[in-house]
């Protein structure tokens, strides 16, 4: 059995030309993150090093391995050879390191950590080989896992070179491999190319081993988790089995989902048991929803913390910053921004928050907006803690409203309200008798006879 920490190998050299993208195909997102982000997030939770394999001039890719997995080795390979060959750019990591080698692809990015850990078991069994097979409905196009009567994995053929015998096996073969091998680089090095592409398969390993003497097995899986994307369709459908799994996760855990179809989650969100989510939510980056909240229809809601017990919604935006403590109730058409609102506030009607704090049960009134920005920059808008601040109010930052402070309903205040004041800000109203039909009657003198 190996007790040092296993060396992932992340292969992430493929240039992706189905994508039509400038952007490389490891970048492109799932749940708002990188696919290369999800493979790499598996390999920290089973706490491995990480060798990352990257074609030429492929710099956004090093930098996003790096920033996911700061001690990451990247090793570039210069010529698209096969998959064998990919892993031997990274033969200084492979030369230093004692442990387990599992081989992972950038763009498979479904792979659950605890399949791994099954490879490692298969390992641990007795095998010096893992193999990660799938059973698909259409096995075409992928490559067949051969095994003996005993169930033991024999040979990896890839449909090209397979013959019609062979090409009928269900068993087939998603890429991903483990290692226990006494010299790993030795081992790939005696790979070929006589093959009809022409190029150094990493399958080719399992036959190698067999002839040193040594065994392999299969670890099997469900078909979802080692989807390969190679184009825009595919992204989709990973996205697809993604959402359905974060959604089931979290309704196991304790939450509601209304028709969790509708909810769109992201990487990281974070919900608490006891919240309640209505239809066509939508969670980006960097969201925590903390016990008994409800989230109501038509939400959206990015680098936000929604406190204990606060409702929020329907049609309510919450952008970074947005900061609401127990029991706040945010309604219909409000939007809030870098603001901390205190335990009990309301703000049930169109409105916007932006680059502010409210005090604890202020109620802020429909219609108002905190004019935060000078066309240079952003300014602060403090309301105290039970300040009430009526419909159709702008407030010009940076300006302090005190605590219990009332503000008339149609103000413009641009200067600070002290404690307990009434603010006032409206022009005289004047009324004229009579003008309505003066006017009517004006206007439909001057009408051009058709």
């Amino acid at each position: 059995m190996s007790a040092s920490p296993p060396l992932f190998v992340v292969l992430a050299a493929g240039k992706g030309t189905r994508m039509k993208s400038a952007l490389p195909k490891v970048l492109h997102t799932i749940a708002g993150q990188s696919m290369l982000a999800h493979v790499l997030s598996v390999t920290s939770a089973l706490h491995g090093d990480v060798a990352v394999v990257v074609g030429p001039a492929m710099d956004a890719v090093s930098q996003e391995a790096q920033r996911v997995v700061p001690s990451a080795l990247v090793f570039v390979q210069h010529a698209q050879q096969g998959t064998a060959d990919a892993v031997l750019a990274a033969r200084a990591a492979l030369d230093r390191h004692g442990g387990d080698v599992v081989v992972l692809y950038a763009d498979t990015p479904l792979v659950r950590a605890e399949t791994l850990a099954r490879m490692r078991d298969a390992l641990n069994a007795g095998a010096n080989v893992a193999v990660l097979g799938f059973r698909p409905k259409d096995p075409s196009g992928y490559g067949r896992l051969l095994t003996d009567h005993k169930g033991g994995l024999v040979a990896i053929r890839e449909e090209k070179d397979a013959s019609e015998t062979e090409r009928r096996v269900g068993l087939c073969n998603s890429g991903v491999m483990a290692f226990r091998v006494p010299n790993i680089t030795s081992l790939l090095s005696r790979i070929g190319n006589a093959n009809a592409k022409g190029e150094f398969y990493l399958t080719d390993a399992v036959e190698l081993a067999i002839r040193d003497g040594l065994t392999a097995a299969v670890v099997e899986c469900n078909e979802d988790e080692v989807l390969g994307v190679n184009a825009r369709d595919q992204l989709a459908a990973a996205e697809a089995i993604w959402q359905s799994r974060a959604r089931t996760a979290f309704m196991r855990d304790g939450v509601t989902m209304i028709a969790p179809e509708t909810v769109w989650l992201s990487f990281d969100t974070r919900i608490a048991p006891d919240v309640v989510i209505e239809p066509h939510v939508v969670f980006g980056p960097g969201v925590t929803v903390e016990e008994g909240v409800k989230i109501l229809g038509f939400c959206h809601l990015e680098g936000a913390v929604i406190g204990k017990g606060a409702r929020i919604g329907p049609y309510s935006r919450f952008r970074p910053g947005a900061r609401l403590g127990p029991d706040v109730h945010i309604g219909n058409f409000v939007e809030v921004k870098n603001t901390t609102l205190g335990a009990g506030a309301k703000a049930n009607h169109l409105a916007y928050l932006g680059d502010g704090t409210v005090g604890a049960k202020a109620n802020i009134g429909a219609g108002t907006i905190f004019c935060n920005y000078d066309g240079f920059n952003k300014h602060k808008t403090e309301i105290g803690e039970g300040a009430f601040i009526g419909s159709n109010t702008s407030l010009v930052a940076p300006v302090s409203i005190g605590a219990g402070a009332y503000i008339g309903s149609g103000s413009v205040i641009s200067k600070n309200v002290k404690a307990g004041s009434l603010a006032l800000e409206r022009a005289t109203q004047e009324e004229r008798p009579g003008w309505a039909e003066k006017f009517r009657t004006m206007m439909s003198r001057r009408k051009t006879p058709r």
